[in-house]
């Protein structure tokens, strides 16, 4: 009899958890959630029990529990009323498709920019070039076996290695195609390198708009460096380094004139009224003052010694003007051939005149 109770009162205590079992994949809400399943996001918009979340304890967390459980479940459920398939024939497992995401998800770090055009994609956009993809590895004829297309042992060879080279019509038969056809190699490699070079320079400016940081992205940065990073991030505030803590035994150091600009400083709105009385008494006396503000006996000497200034400087350029002109003169006779100041002498018809004197017979 006492056996028989047990398992009755066994079968009572196990017929309330038979009938909430069924209940555990069926969940009820009296506001339908917010699905995206692209994101396997689910939104609640009921507004969770009070009574079960008040203090702290195992009640709050076992209604955060059935709540988070309750949530999961109808998510569950939708994603089981996606359509699906078996991946790998009828024994692999069931995978379901996702629809596109409805909610933009903020990321952690900005979207990268992209990367500046090269000259010859800013060429090719410009004249509607488009690029077909093409494979790496062509058949080689002569050496009847698939080699690069470019490079190094490509298909067909280098032209400059081969034994024999046709001279083209027109070209000088003398000329050494082999050499020509080293140079033009040479040539070639070159200005790709120089343009390689220069696509990298402008990626460099266009990415170091911001200036980099004085120390290097690794360790094993020397004393100096140190310093200098310490020096740069302390002058870097509003006030320029003065109201920052100094480390120990550091030495002050005062800032360089030129790098720095110079503060502005303004007076204080609440400060000596004293002092700001007698600046606003000042302006007010010179403004009710019968003297002018200009200095006339300064003004008018100032005036009369730039017109002493212009006076000498006309006369020193006229007395220049009549130097060169005298100068000119003297040197036209010796244009010709002759000194200024010498004597003409006539010959006569009869004779010789030699010093001016005649020979004696």
């Amino acid at each position: 009899m006492a056996a028989a109770v047990r398992v009755e009162e066994l079968l009572a205590a196990a017929a309330p958890g038979e009938r909430e079992a069924p209940s555990s994949v069926s969940v009820e809400k009296e506001l339908e959630l917010e699905f995206d399943l692209g994101n396997l996001l689910a939104l609640d918009p009921n507004p969770p029990p009070a009574a079960g979340l008040r203090g702290a304890g195992p009640r709050r967390e076992a209604a955060l529990r059935a709540l988070a459980r309750d949530n999961a479940q109808l998510l569950v459920a939708q994603l089981w009323a996606l359509p699906a398939e078996r991946a790998g024939g009828a024994a692999g497992p069931l995978v379901a498709s996702l629809p596109e995401p409805s909610c933009r998800l903020p990321r952690e770090k900005p979207p990268p920019k992209p990367r500046p055009p090269t000259r010859w994609e800013q060429f090719a956009r410009l004249k509607g070039i488009r690029r077909r993809k093409r494979t790496s590895l062509v058949w080689d004829e002569q050496a009847k076996e698939w080699r690069r297309r470019w490079g190094y042992r490509r298909a067909g060879g280098d032209p400059a290695r081969s034994w024999l080279l046709e001279v083209p019509e027109g070209a000088d038969p003398e000329e050494d195609q082999f050499a020509k056809k080293r140079q033009e190699k040479r040539e070639r490699v070159a200005r790709n390198e120089f343009n390689r070079l220069r696509n990298l320079a402008r990626a460099h400016r266009a990415s170091t708009a911001i200036p980099a940081p004085p120390l290097h992205p690794t360790g094993h940065q020397s004393r100096q460096e140190l310093g200098l990073a310490a020096r740069v991030a302390r002058v870097s505030t509003a006030s320029l380094g003065r109201f920052q803590p100094r480390l120990p035994k550091e030495p002050v150091e005062l800032p360089p004139r030129g790098r720095c600009s110079k503060k502005r400083r303004f007076e204080p709105v609440l400060g000596d009224l004293a002092a700001e009385r007698g600046r606003q008494l000042e302006l007010l006396k010179a403004m009710n003052s019968k003297k002018p503000a200009l200095d006339i006996t300064r003004a008018v000497n100032k005036q009369l010694r730039e017109e002493d200034a212009e006076a000498a400087a006309a006369k020193g350029k006229k007395q220049k003007q009549r130097g060169k002109r005298g100068r000119r003169q003297q040197q036209r006779p010796a244009r010709g051939g002759r000194k200024s100041g010498a004597r003409r002498q006539q010959r006569p018809a009869g004779g010789n005149v030699t010093g001016g004197k005649r020979k004696k017979a």
